[in-house]
């Protein structure tokens, strides 16, 4: 059974950063789609951003110049770089992959909260 295991969330003042990770476990192949999703309580889960398997990127216009997606494909790990973080970057964030056959998979979510 797939797991998606993210890690790195938690408190951090307005300013600062914070790298999340996550890593796949259990047997998944072909991963080509990797993301990265935001939601806060009340409003509907949104994307940040997302690598394809050949290194396109794409990032919601709130985060342009401050997150960085990349991934490692030899560890089926994602990684989100959040720099220059903001009261409104406050949220729970989840990792997805596709794979093969449109697979979709979740992480469990990871709460990040920036302080003013």
């Amino acid at each position: 059974q797939v797991q998606l295991v993210e890690s790195g969330g938690g408190l951090v003042q307005a300013g600062g950063s914070l790298r999340l990770s996550c890593a796949a476990s259990g047997s998944i192949y072909s991963i080509n789609h990797m993301g990265w999703y935001r939601q806060t309580p009340g409003n509907q889960r949104e994307v940040v951003a997302s690598i394809t398997n050949g290194g396109t990127t794409y990032y919601a216009d709130s985060v342009k110049g401050r997150f960085t997606i990349s991934r490692d494909n030899a560890r089926n790990t994602v990684y989100l770089q959040m720099n220059s973080l903001k009261p409104e970057d406050t949220a729970v964030y989840y990792c997805r992959f596709r794979a093969i056959y449109n697979n979709v998979y979740w992480g469990q979510g990871t709460q990040v909260t920036v302080s003013s």
